[in-house]
């Protein structure tokens, strides 16, 4: 009864908002950075209730965390344009020598401590078609590489306070402690150290074996896509009716007279290969046309056209990988322009002369290509240019995953290096720079936001990344998802919101030890991440911690910490960390397969981080 008496009327007014948030933010009904806006502006127009002003609520905008991490974003990107990340792929290469065991713990540690300074995001979008590669070369499937590179890259980001924008989010919680400012830039490395040795040891022993190998050894695109029996190739006669019509008509017209589902891919002619979709050839008799259509459509494009079938040649990927096009597999990332658009919809073959075959949801193939609405880990087989892939990935939100054996110069271990990945003129420069950028943090000079600031300028004046570059490098889905759910903790703890929940926690301290509540908190926030995102999960549960440590006499740093680690902790499930939704499609995996390896990883990482905690910082 008096736990219900202290429930007021704002606070049921914030939880409201919360829950209505989560719900969003599972269902995907809005993307997650309009959600947050929309809480934002819910919580100034509620202000009565809420207590939080229009100026606090759009405060998110001004915390030194957001800052900070739109600023990481653009650093990071200035170290990528290197060079350093891909060169790191050819040693990868060379040291693992075709072993899948040597071929693991390479990705494991290269991506991991990668990710301790460089945005985890932008380093998987890198290895994805990397590991792929080589995995193709040790006759391993990539499946058996892609989920412990994810998790690689999450593990790392433990490692110092730049390593994910958790870190710097929780970092500002700690700056309203009493005695206490911002975490330092290695404060908690030491911990971090041990949690990503545990994880790696995890991933190469039972991870290993956990871990399913769902997309078959050295299995083609087509045949991975299950595409083959859709493509067909065609002679055209000298009496068919496409003689003498360029390509975009004759698409128009299988299109809008006969209403055809049909993509015309490649044509061939004289030991010349033209990419239909970017081509203004005209069809002449005696050229071979590869076209994408089921069979009852194929059997009406013959009758109707005059084209004659050649019935004993399957179209493979070899066929469709030429000097101006290929075949390349696409993820759809968090917050990407196609994600709730259709094929159609999405104009890729209008604007980037690409053309969608296929599109795989975890280990599922969706048959109705048209009418599929793209979502964030779909993987897209495109029939496409390298210079439009490179479009697709700037413009569009997508990281490329796997392109054919030959087309990847990087994966070719007896390359030479400086040929395969040329590091830039500016590479000591960018490195210096960032290397400065941890510098002034860590020794307390500045404050890694004006730091970072600091960095980004330096970055831009010395052209090591152009003003338009450093713009298009920050993902700005994540700084409005900052921006819009940061207001949410001040409503928590207006409203007395943190203090009831930490109430209702509070009991556990007469059931459990200090060091129980804390493991509690982890496993809380953890699952919280797994599920929504790890931004949310910071945001909600900082303050709840604080209160809870606090009433049971504790220290809320090390609950901080807690809350901080979970955070980078969303192995469980796709949805709950970016990485995981990149290598989703590209690997083939079930949800099931997240848990399976995940969860206990996860279990695992709750009794070193508690103990570490306890033992390095005290409860």
């Amino acid at each position: 009864m008096m736990v219900l008496e202290s429930v007021s009327v704002g606070m049921l007014v914030v939880f409201a908002l919360i829950v209505a948030a989560l719900v969003l933010f599972v269902t995907e009904a809005i993307p997650s950075d309009f959600t947050a806006i929309g809480v934002l502006v819910a919580l100034a127009v509620l202000e009565p209730y809420t207590g939080v002003s229009s100026s606090e609520a759009i405060s998110g905008f001004a915390s030194s965390a957001t800052v900070t991490i739109l600023a990481m974003y653009i650093l990071s990107a200035g170290v990528q344009e290197t060079g350093v990340v891909e060169r790191l792929g050819v040693h990868l290469a060379r040291v693992t020598g075709g072993d899948e065991r040597r071929l693991l713990a390479a990705t494991v540690g290269t991506t991991g401590l990668s990710a301790g300074v460089v945005n985890n995001t932008p380093v998987v979008a890198v290895f994805v078609p990397m590991v792929t590669g080589l995995a193709e070369r040790a006759g391993v499937s990539p499946s058996k590489l892609l989920l412990p590179l994810s998790y690689a890259a999450m593990l790392g980001g433990t490692l110092t306070l730049i390593g994910t924008s958790t870190n710097l989010l929780v970092s500002d919680f700690a700056r309203e402690l009493p005695g206490r400012g911002a975490i330092g830039m290695f404060e908690f490395t030491p911990l971090g150290i041990v949690v990503f040795l545990v994880g790696a040891a995890y991933l190469l022993t039972v991870g290993r074996r956990l871990t399913p190998a769902r997309v078959p050894v050295e299995a083609a695109l087509t045949a991975a896509f299950d595409v083959e029996r859709h493509l067909v190739r065609v002679d055209v006669p000298a009496e068919s009716w496409v003689v003498g019509r360029r390509i975009e008509e004759v698409r128009e017209e299988f299109a809008a007279r006969d209403a055809l589902d049909v993509d015309v891919l490649l044509v061939e002619r004289d030991g010349e290969a033209f990419h239909a979709p970017a081509s203004d050839q005209t069809l002449a008799a005696g050229d071979v046309v590869t076209v994408r259509a089921n069979e009852a459509t194929t059997e009406r494009l013959l009758d109707r056209y005059g084209l004659r079938r050649r019935r004993d040649e399957d179209v493979s990927t070899a066929d469709l990988t030429t000097e101006s096009s290929t075949l390349a597999e696409v993820v759809v990332l968090a917050g990407s322009r196609l994600a709730g658009e259709t094929a159609a919809s999405a104009r890729l073959d209008e604007q980037y002369d690409s053309t969608v075959l296929a599109v795989q949801r975890g280990d599922t193939l969706l048959d109705d290509v048209d009418g599929v609405e793209f979502r964030a880990g779909d993987s897209l087989l495109l029939y496409t240019t390298l210079a439009d892939v490179e479009q697709l990935e700037d413009r569009e939100g997508v990281a490329l995953a796997h392109l054919p054996e030959g087309m990847l110069d990087v994966i070719e271990p007896e390359a030479d290096e400086a040929a395969v990945a040329p590091l830039s003129p500016k590479t000591l420069l960018a490195l210096g720079i960032m290397g400065g950028v941890v510098a002034l943090a860590a020794l307390g000079l500045v404050p890694i936001v004006i730091a970072a600031l600091g960095g980004v300028v330096a970055m831009v004046a010395t052209d090591c990344l152009s003003p338009s570059d450093a713009y298009d490098a920050v993902s700005w889905n994540v700084v409005f998802l900052l921006a819009g759910v940061l207001p949410l903790g001040v409503a928590m703890e207006r409203t007395g919101g943190a203090a009831f929940l930490s109430s209702l926690l509070v009991g556990s301290a007469d059931v459990l030890p200090v060091l129980g509540v804390l493991a509690l908190f982890f496993l809380l926030t953890g699952a919280f991440a797994s599920v929504v995102t790890p931004v949310a999960s910071a945001v909600l549960m900082s303050p709840i911690a604080v209160d809870t440590a606090t009433r049971i006499d504790a220290a809320p740093f090390s609950f901080l910490l807690a809350v901080l680690f979970a955070a980078s902790a969303a192995f469980a499930t796709p949805i709950g960390y970016q990485t995981n939704l990149m290598v989703y499609g590209p690997g083939g995996y079930t949800f099931t397969d997240y848990v399976r390896v995940g969860a206990p990883l996860q279990l695992l990482l709750c009794v070193v981080v508690t103990l570490g905690i306890g033992a390095l910082f005290g409860v």
